[in-house]
């Protein structure tokens, strides 16, 4: 276990998960589909009759992957369901609950992502509404934590055509949410690659009105991270495992500032990046990629976000002024005006020297 010395020089402190947990973090990659508050989406089963065992213990045992199994992508996969929702209602429910929840493991930002088809699919919601209701709900939910969540919208490239991608986001972009800030691609990497979805993400950086980040290079080659920045115009990468074998890959990313949204408990479940000790997250940081540390799907796969900081404390030698910079990396690149970040920015100093001083830590700006 990590260990640092105290600021007074006395007993070294570990970095332990009760430690970490409390470490205040800033996440840009996580799905709402797969970060769900447990205890609600059991009781919205059951009220709907769905066939889920009545036993929360067994339901969970469904529900999630199994948290110390071999990666199994296909099993991984089959924990997504879009069943839950008989109602509208019911949208807003979970969504309400779910981003209470995030407190628990230390959120200061986070920018949530959701795709409108997955909530509407299965009753043939409103897309509008659907997009409505998820922002209020969490920006009420936002409100009684003080976590501060912005929203970004994913398209899927197998479930989703171009021309209803561009249709949907036409739409979003009308509703004039201000916490709506970026445009996620995500789904099959290996037979949808970006250049088929050049239209949609052109007009999108035309636009100007939000930032663009593509799932990439999680099961592919690099190549595909090179045609995500060069033809979408990607802000930031999902994952993007495969940018360790490519040196000027990553002197792109450096010069550009293009930050890797890095997963390290997903990647292993899916078999993306099997052997979490050896993930490319600790390399490229140490090589200067802007790397940031984010969740996924922590509800799917029965873990949070502490998991993967103490991961990387354990794997990669990192310290308490390590992950600061990690986190102060994904305020750089988070999707928000200059003036915000600047805001966001102090906040989050304010809120590190807090944690600092509460576990006698010393943390080098």
């Amino acid at each position: 276990m990590k260990s640092e010395y105290a600021v007074d020089g006395s007993k070294p402190v570990e970095l332990t998960k009760d430690v970490l947990s409390d470490f205040p973090k800033v996440e840009l990659h996580r799905h709402l589909e797969g970060t769900f508050a447990l205890p609600a989406l059991h009781r919205m089963a059951l009220r709907n009759k769905l066939a889920v065992p009545t036993d929360f213990g067994e339901f969970k045992r469904v529900v999630q992957f199994p948290r110390d199994s071999d990666p199994d992508f296909l099993t991984f996969l089959s924990k997504f369901r879009n069943d839950w929702y008989a109602s509208l209602g019911d949208v807003e429910e979970i969504a309400y609950e779910s981003i209470r929840s995030f407190g628990d493991d230390g959120i200061f930002y986070i920018e949530v992502r959701f795709s409108p088809e997955h909530f509407a699919e299965q009753n043939r919601f409103d897309r509008e509404e659907v997009t409505r209701l998820i922002v209020g709900a969490g920006n009420t939910a936002a409100s009684e934590t003080g976590i501060q969540v912005r929203y970004l919208i994913t398209f899927n490239r197998s479930k989703q055509a171009e021309e209803g991608m561009i249709q949907l986001y036409r739409t979003i972009l009308k509703l004039d949410l201000p916490e709506i800030v970026g445009i996620d691609l995500a789904g099959d990497e290996i037979n949808y690659p970006p250049k088929l979805f050049t239209r949609f993400f052109q007009a999108v950086h035309d636009d100007g009105a939000f930032g663009t980040t593509i799932h990439a290079g999680e099961v592919t080659p690099a190549w595909q991270v090179w045609e995500a920045v060069n033809t979408l115009h990607a802000d930031r990468i999902g994952h993007g495992t495969s940018a360790t074998d490519d040196p000027d890959l990553q002197a792109v990313l450096r010069d550009r500032n293009i930050a890797l949204e890095q997963c390290i408990t997903s990647n292993r479940q899916t078999g993306s990046w099997s052997d979490e000790a050896r993930h490319p997250f600790g390399g490229l940081y140490r090589n200067g990629v802007p790397v940031t540390l984010n969740s996924d799907d922590p509800t799917i796969q029965d873990s949070d976000l502490t998991d993967d900081y103490l991961k990387a404390v354990q794997y990669f030698d990192l310290d308490a002024t390590d992950l600061a910079r990690i986190n102060r990396t994904a305020l750089a690149t988070a999707f928000v005006s200059e003036q915000e970040r600047r805001f966001l920015e102090d906040r989050y100093s304010r809120r590190l020297q807090s944690f600092a001083q509460a576990h006698r830590l010393k943390i080098d700006n």
